[in-house]
């Protein structure tokens, strides 16, 4: 013990001491099994904070996602498709993380029916994501990677080999008839629309959707058209503060009053 201006403070345990302290901190049902780098409870709730920090810090659009209230290692998402084949789809999906999250495996992305896409499979509605993660980085690769690259395989149909796509009927009928392709898509999107509203999971962080109310929904609709009732603030700043994009009522069709932009160069989708 030491003596510090009328203190008492303990001894420095020694090495032994500290290792054994440190290994009752192991969550052994989190820990890897090299143990390099071991995480319990509260660091894993830690580094999903983190990512779900990330994400909102990078404004994703056309994607809404967020962590379930049961669970942090899922987490709901719905994705919104603008253009190319599948324009005018909503997709909702679940990303599932391992348990060792950020050490484990690539987390999974799971859509909650099936997809017509080559790299949908047609049974467990899951995404292949190796071909954009062949291995999950721990502080390289994140959460909102995995969205983007989502979010890329619907503007950006790509089959490089036949042979290892998920849906091998839909990369064939890509490979062969590209506009057959586009109405398979396109009846994709239908079916969606249909089941839009008929979700009913009791997670309150569960993302859910109304038909159009005036008695409800009136108010915001006016507040969006009108630029926002705050004011001047962060969101929307500058040039395109008052542009602004609808759904036709009805129809998940969107559309927008956006000024045409002129630019110099070539226009490319959304990668």
């Amino acid at each position: 013990m030491h003596n510090h201006g009328g203190k008492v403070l303990p001894e420095v345990p020694d090495l032994d001491t500290q290792l054994a302290l440190s290994a009752k901190m192991i969550d052994k049902k989190t820990s890897t099994p090299k143990g390099s780098h071991s995480y319990g409870s509260y660091f894993l709730e830690y580094s999903l904070m983190a990512e779900f920090q990330l994400l909102q810090q990078q404004r994703l659009p056309g994607i809404y996602c967020l962590p379930a209230h049961s669970s942090p290692l899922t987490w709901w998402g719905v994705l919104f498709i603008r253009q190319g084949p599948y324009q005018g789809g909503v997709f909702r999906f679940q990303i599932h993380l391992p348990e060792n999250y950020p050490d484990g495996d690539c987390p999974k992305v799971v859509f909650d029916g099936p997809v017509y896409h080559p790299h949908i499979d047609p049974v467990t509605h899951q995404l292949n994501v190796k071909q954009g993660f062949h291995k999950w980085k721990r502080n390289v690769n994140h959460i909102w990677q995995l969205l983007l690259y989502t979010r890329r395989v619907f503007y950006k149909v790509e089959v490089p080999n036949p042979d290892l796509a998920k849906n091998k009927d839909a990369a064939l009928l890509w490979e062969q008839d590209v506009e057959k392709f586009q109405t398979e898509a396109q009846d994709c999107v239908r079916r969606w629309e249909q089941d839009l509203y008929s979700h009913d999971n009791p997670d309150p962080h569960f993302i859910r959707f109304s038909k159009f109310d005036p008695a409800v929904h009136e108010g915001a609709l006016q507040d969006l058209k009108s630029g926002g009732a705050g004011g001047e603030g962060s969101v929307g700043e500058g040039e395109y503060r008052n542009r602004k994009s609808y759904m036709t009522t009805g129809s998940l069709t969107i559309f927008s009053d956006m000024p045409e932009v002129k630019t110099s160069g070539p226009s490319s989708l959304p990668k």
